[in-house]
This record gives C-alpha cells, sequence and structure tokens, in this order.
C-alpha cells in the first residue's frame, strides 16, 4: 500500500470516530450483567432441549401443562422410561370384563317378601300329591285353596358366591295336607328373579310336613321338618320334628346334617279293648248287680300317657264300689260313665272287673252299651289312633 493510500484510510477512520462513535452509549455494569444472564439462559435452554429429547413423550407431556392453567403437583419417581418416541397406548378393558365394575359384578339376590310375591317364577315339580301350578306362576301371600303359599322367608349366601340370595318355605294349598317345599331363588344380570335350585320337598312318606328354616352364614340352608303332617285329627304338636341342613354342591342341594330318618312317633298310639257281657242278677235287697270284664291293651310300639275309657250304659246302670280303683273321678251315676286311667306302657294289657247295680223295679231301655278307648297324650289331648276300629266295642247287658 502507498503511502497516499495509507494516509487517506487513517483520514476515513477519523472520520468514523467523530461520526458515529461518539452516538454509541458505553455499556455500564448493569448492561454487563444482564448480557451474562442472556447468554446463560440460552445454554440451559440448550442443554433442557436435549434432555427433554431423551425423555420422550412422557416428559413433553408433563411439560406442556406447565403454563399457568396447568400446575401439576409432586410428581412420583417414574420407575422406568421408554426410549420410545411413540408411547404403546394401553388396551381398554370391555366392561363385561372390569374386575368389580358393574356388569361384572354377582347379582343380587335378596329378594323381599313383596318382590318375591309380584314375580312371575318356576318352582320345582310338586313330589307329593296332586300338586300346584309350577310355571311361570305368582306365589301367594295366603293360603287359599290351589294356590302356592309363602309360608317363610330368609336370606343367605347359599352357593358361595358373594352374594345373597333368598330361600324360601312353599307350600301347595290343597285341603290341610298340600305338599310342602324350600326353594332358593337368586337374580340373573338383569335383575330377573330366576330358581337356584329345591332345597327339600315332603315326600308320601316322610318328612309329611315342613315346620321352619333358617340360613347360616356359611350357607347352610337349616330346615325343621316333621314326621306326620297335622290336619285330619292329628295335632302339629304330635309331630316329631328335626333340624337338617343342607349346602348347595355339584348345581344341586345335599343334605350334610341332622338325622335322615324318623323312629316311632310317641304319639301315634293303638289300643284296643275288649268285653264281655254284664248280666244282672237279683240280690238279696232286691236290686240286680253284676260284673263286666273289660280288657284294654296297647299294641304300639311306645307307651301311652294316658287312656280313657267310655261306658255308655244307660243312667240306671250305676257304677257301684268294686273294681273302680283304678279309675278317678267315676261319679255313682252318669251317662256315660267315665273311666280315666293312668300310663299304659307299650304291648301292655289292663285287666278291669267293673261292678254295677240296677235299684228294684227298674227296667232297661236298652240290652246293650257302647265301650270305647281313648289314648291320650301327657295334656289328656285325645291321640288318633291308627287303627281305630278296635277302639269300640258293644257290651250286652243281660237281666240273669
Amino acid at each position: 500500500m502507498s503511502e497516499q493510500e495509507t494516509l487517506g484510510l487513517a483520514e476515513e477512520f477519523a472520520h468514523y470516530r467523530r461520526t458515529v462513535l461518539d452516538k454509541v452509549e458505553v455499556p455500564g455494569p448493569a448492561a454487563v450483567r444482564r448480557t451474562v444472564r442472556g447468554r446463560n439462559r440460552r445454554r440451559w435452554g440448550a442443554t433442557a432441549t436435549t434432555a427433554l429429547a431423551l425423555l420422550g413423550g412422557s416428559a413433553i407431556g408433563y411439560a406442556a401443562m406447565s403454563g399457568p392453567d396447568h400446575r401439576p403437583g409432586p410428581v412420583e419417581p417414574t420407575p422406568s422410561v421408554s426410549v420410545s418416541p411413540t408411547p404403546t397406548p394401553t388396551p381398554t378393558p370391555s366392561p363385561s370384563v372390569t374386575t368389580g365394575g358393574p356388569a361384572s359384578a354377582v347379582p343380587d339376590g335378596r329378594i323381599s317378601r313383596a318382590q318375591l310375591l309380584g314375580a312371575s317364577v318356576t318352582l320345582p315339580a310338586w313330589q307329593a300329591g296332586r300338586g300346584c301350578p309350577t310355571s311361570a306362576v305368582r306365589i301367594s301371600g295366603d293360603d287359599r285353596e290351589g294356590v302356592n303359599w309363602l309360608v317363610a322367608l330368609d336370606h343367605g349366601d347359599v352357593d358361595g358366591d358373594d352374594a345373597v340370595e333368598t330361600v324360601a318355605l312353599v307350600q301347595c294349598v290343597l285341603g290341610t295336607k298340600g305338599p310342602m317345599q324350600v326353594v332358593a331363588f337368586d337374580r340373573d344380570k338383569a335383575g330377573k328373579v330366576v330358581t337356584l335350585g329345591r332345597v327339600v320337598a315332603t315326600t308320601i312318606d316322610k318328612p309329611q310336613w315342613l315346620f321352619a328354616l333358617d340360613v347360616l352364614g356359611d350357607g347352610t340352608v337349616r330346615v325343621q321338618v316333621g314326621d306326620i303332617a297335622p290336619g285330619g285329627g292329628w295335632a302339629a304338636k304330635w309331630s316329631q320334628r328335626q333340624w337338617r341342613g343342607y349346602r348347595w354342591k355339584d348345581d344341586a342341594f345335599a343334605q350334610v346334617s341332622g338325622p335322615t330318618s324318623f323312629g316311632p312317633n310317641p304319639n301315634l298310639a293303638d289300643v284296643s279293648v275288649t268285653t264281655g257281657d254284664l248280666v244282672l242278677r237279683v240280690a238279696d235287697d232286691g236290686s240286680r248287680t253284676g260284673t263286666a270284664t273289660v280288657r284294654i291293651r296297647n299294641r304300639g310300639t311306645t307307651p301311652v300317657a294316658h287312656v280313657v275309657l267310655r261306658l255308655g250304659v244307660p243312667a240306671v246302670v250305676r257304677a257301684d264300689v268294686d273294681g273302680w280303683e283304678t279309675c278317678s273321678g267315676v261319679p255313682e251315676s252318669v251317662d256315660p260313665i267315665i273311666c280315666r286311667l293312668g300310663e299304659l306302657a307299650a304291648g301292655a294289657e289292663m285287666r278291669l272287673d267293673l261292678d254295677f247295680h240296677v235299684f228294684e223295679g227298674i227296667k232297661l231301655s236298652t240290652d246293650k252299651a257302647d265301650v270305647e278307648v281313648q289314648p291320650m297324650d301327657g295334656e289328656r289331648d285325645v291321640l288318633p289312633d291308627v287303627n281305630r276300629s278296635d277302639n269300640l266295642v258293644q257290651m250286652k247287658m243281660i237281666y240273669g
């Protein structure tokens, strides 16, 4: 470069300093700090961008919520981080397989009395008697003839599904001895009442009656069964009763506890009576006297608590002194004469030689008298006899 050129360049620089640099503000300390912070932010921003790229989609999504309208709370530690740029979506389970969801929940089988009476149900076939309708029927709340009567109701988890079912005692009302059965009910997923199964039913043999039911906490259905059905002169208190337990197993109920058979019923009596003729002969005072021999036998297999002998002699034929000691409360004259006796053991026989007398000049209106024996329980209620044909005989009364 020539000297002239060098001088020209120096003149240009001088002009620049005079016209431009005088307008430039020299930065102070505050300006320097701002400049440094700006440079630091740019450096950390580059580092953060690299970290976010490594964390992937889940971290980016979380960072997107850090704006003024999304203030995230504490972040739980992440067990593992996927390096896949696109997270694999989690399959959404269908409602039918969601554990504990409404669609998969076990139906509630607790059915109230009113709900059961209002539902159309199907009952298992009746096993004793001619039966009542069983298909699509409504159970009745009363015991009208020819209906399926709801006698008793209880609830419990009887099939082990952790939900409650309903157990009902139902009778087919046919006179006084209609058949009975205990039936378990449930609900299907739609809430409809459905029949789970029969627990136990009466039979023509035994049991002939069902008295009560009770569902235990372990799902056992206890039923109180009776050997003989009440009615037709047979009181319910005379039936032998047993509690038997039943459990749901292999889609059916089976007995798991209690007796499986009945012994002889102590209230099922079988007594008989026989008698000889009453021959009335003239005594020294002109009256007539005679003795009748009566035999009472217990043909049953159990004792009879009380035996009552009824003698239908005319009022003019009176009980004399002898032979009546074993009878309680026998008046001298009554029609008929009632002789109350004590217990008669099974297979035992009792002989009574009973004296009678008729005052002088009295004529008999009949020459026959009924002699009847009746078995009684401990409360002096007359028991039915299995063979009533030998409970009544006639005694002839003869003037000798």
